[in-house]
């Protein structure tokens, strides 16, 4: 294939430059979604209805082909709302599950049962203890974070009361509302559960009750499952800090062995981490003729290792074949979610080994390590001496040489002391910002990469407009490693990219204008940093007040379905592209995009184009700005 033609697959140069061999590279996902030719509508627009074995039912397009109903008699609408609220119990257990494996870490930690973890940040964890009500005051810390673990698991599996966070960190307006709702989850798994109970054949048949119950479970993720992910993996393996990588496939090195982990969970990448530098390891890759081991990543584990450990980001999720293409990646690492199974017969093309980690995960031909936390470190170094003694085994290495400079490890805390200095550390320089006008507001841009668009370029497309608009964009998961390739996430970007006020803004505290916030499930981050914009004050008094909005414009999976569906029920404006499967409902697509703006503050859009797209995010602040009566913008029409 001309690498003309590859443009049409992904902005990435990189990636245009593996593709464009398909002799050597092979069939990959772009091969694969062309091979599937036209989908099927009904599907597509999500009124064909799998719940019982009477069907599938297809029913009522707005072209008018199929059955007015199910044969149940469920109604179009009835259908979509059941299909969509179970990718959200889906992408809840995904992010939760997550979530659960790390506070079931922190407990083996806090008893010794772990092997080569400690708590890296004590003091986060004894700060989250005393959010949480525990006491801390002459206490050995490996008691606290033993109680502090026992309490998080209980938010998994309780049975009656709310979820903790919500009444902790939430404005109590919006807490309120969530309660007049009756959207605050009682525990995780027991909306999870209660999903998939509503919406089996025979139960719940009304689509706004089915799509408030979606958001109540959403919630469960939001702000219980990926928070918890977030705050005990920050106390377990050391909150980030502003760090100094590189990121696409010219990070791979030609004469050391390369070890790419990809996958969502940093118990094991920070492990093989850790192996990576033994001296004995060092001394056996040296050897075998290498010059050293990188550990470089993929996907959410890619920014678990980059947000605490430095660790260079070999590429986001369509990465993961091309990686293995360059012919220098010696061990594949993989945990859960985002694989594709068609890895392991990609990777036999080439010398690349598969090591699959979790009872969770397997896939047939790879080899299979079983990671467990007692056994942690020995697991890792066994990972690291498979991968060296692979090195040899190496046969064409043609690694491209695009590779960029960015900056990430920006969290709650530590933006807080860029904002406002080491000694006085605040969020007031961000409200007075907007609320002065040369900040329009805050953009959180995430999200996946999809084969039914260009990869990147609907990232990159938003971000620059936002940027260029005064919007200060956060960003998480493969979405920003999309913008860290194309250079955005370095300070220079705002001299290049961004309007006069954010400008500003940035070279004041010295930011890129486009901030790192971790790993998919750091969206949690998000969520409490505009807590503490309501907490600073000016902007309202409710989430939905605040001049914001999100979107996950290359969406692919069901965790993207929840994060967009409890960031509309936080009350925010959210564009989400491609639609999701909804559109043959006129009833369920008017409800997502218009009346739950009166229940919850947010809202969806499913606007394809990506600076159409922005440009309803940047009227959506206008909006709120106005509402706030907050000056005109300084340098840019308003």
């Amino acid at each position: 294939m001309p690498k003309s033609e590859t443009v049409d697959r992904t902005a990435d140069t990189a990636a245009q430059t593996i593709l464009a061999n398909p002799a050597l590279c092979g069939e990959t996902a772009f091969d694969r979604h062309d091979e599937q030719g036209k989908r099927c509508p009904f599907g597509d627009q999500g009124v064909c209805c799998r719940i019982c074995d009477m069907g599938p039912c297809r029913v009522y397009l707005p072209a008018g082909r199929g059955a007015k109903r199910g044969i149940c008699g469920a109604t179009p609408a009835t259908i979509a709302a059941r299909h969509l609220i179970r990718q959200v119990a889906a992408g809840v257990a995904a992010h939760s599950d997550h979530g659960h494996d790390i506070v079931k870490t922190l407990l083996a930690t806090a008893e010794g049962k772990a092997q080569g973890f400690s708590i890296k940040n004590p003091d986060r964890l004894v700060a989250l203890a005393k959010e949480w009500g525990l006491k801390t005051d002459s206490r050995p810390i490996n008691d606290i974070a033993k109680e502090l673990a026992v309490a998080g698991l209980n938010e998994f599996n309780q049975q009656e009361g709310e979820i903790r966070y919500p009444a902790l960190r939430a404005p109590k307006p919006t807490v309120e509302n969530w309660r007049r709702l009756g959207l605050i989850p009682v525990g995780v798994e027991h909306e999870i559960v209660e999903t998939l109970h509503r919406t089996h054949e025979g139960v719940d048949a009304d689509y706004k009750n089915l799509i408030m119950h979606g958001l109540r479970t959403s919630l469960a993720d939001g702000w219980a499952g990926a928070m918890l992910a977030t705050d005990f993996g920050d106390a377990l393996f050391g909150t980030p800090q502003p760090v100094r990588s590189q990121v696409n496939l010219g990070v791979l090195k030609k004469d050391e062995v390369n070890i790419v982990v990809h996958g969502h969970e940093p118990t094991l990448s920070e492990m093989v981490v850790a192996a990576s530098r033994d001296p004995e390891l060092l001394k056996l890759a040296r050897e075998k003729g290498a010059q050293g081991i990188l550990v470089g990543g993929i996907c959410c584990t890619a920014n678990e290792i980059l947000m605490r450990q430095g660790a260079p980001v070999v590429g986001n999720f369509l990465h993961q074949e091309l990686a293995v293409a360059t012919g220098a990646v010696d061990v594949m690492l993989v945990d859960v979610q985002c694989i594709m199974p068609a890895l392991v017969e990609h990777s036999a093309r080439f010398h690349t080994k598969v090591i699959t980690t979790s009872k969770k995960a397997r896939i047939p031909g790879a080899t299979h390590l079983q990671f467990d936390e007692h056994t942690a470190l020995d697991t890792a170094k066994e990972i690291v001496k498979l991968a060296i003694e692979n090195f040899p085994n190496r046969r064409h290495v043609d690694i491209p040489t695009d590779k960029t400079d960015l900056v990430a490890g920006f969290t709650v805390q530590n933006t807080f002391t860029h904002l406002g200095g080491r000694y006085r550390a605040t969020f007031r320089p961000l409200n007075d910002g907007i609320i002065a006008g040369r900040l329009r507001g805050v953009a959180a841009v995430i999200g996946c990469n999809t084969v039914r668009k260009t990869q990147d370029k609907s990232h990159l497309a938003m971000v620059r407009e936002l940027i260029a608009n005064d919007v200060l964009v956060v960003m998480t998961g493969c979405a920003a490693t999309a913008c860290a390739k194309a250079g955005l996430l370095q300070p220079e970007a705002a001299a290049q990219y961004a309007g006069k006020g954010l400008q500003e803004i940035c070279e004041a505290v010295g930011i890129p204008p486009v901030l790192h916030f971790g790993s998919c499930v750091d969206n949690s981050r998000i969520l409490v940093a505009l807590c503490e914009m309501i907490n600073e004050g000016g902007l309202g008094e409710k989430l939905s007040d605040l001049p914001i909005a999100g979107a996950a414009p290359e969406a692919m999976c069901e965790k993207a379905v929840a994060i967009g569906f409890y960031c509309v029920a936080s009350g925010a404006f959210v564009n989400y592209s491609p639609a999701m499967r909804v559109l043959g409902s006129t009833e369920v697509t008017k409800f997502l995009t218009e009346d739950l703006e009166e229940l919850v503050g947010g809202k969806f859009s499913f606007e394809d184009d990506p600076v159409k797209a922005a440009g309803a995010m940047i009227a959506h602040m206008n909006k709120k700005r106005a509402a706030l009566k907050l000056k005109p913008m300084m340098y840019s029409a308003s």
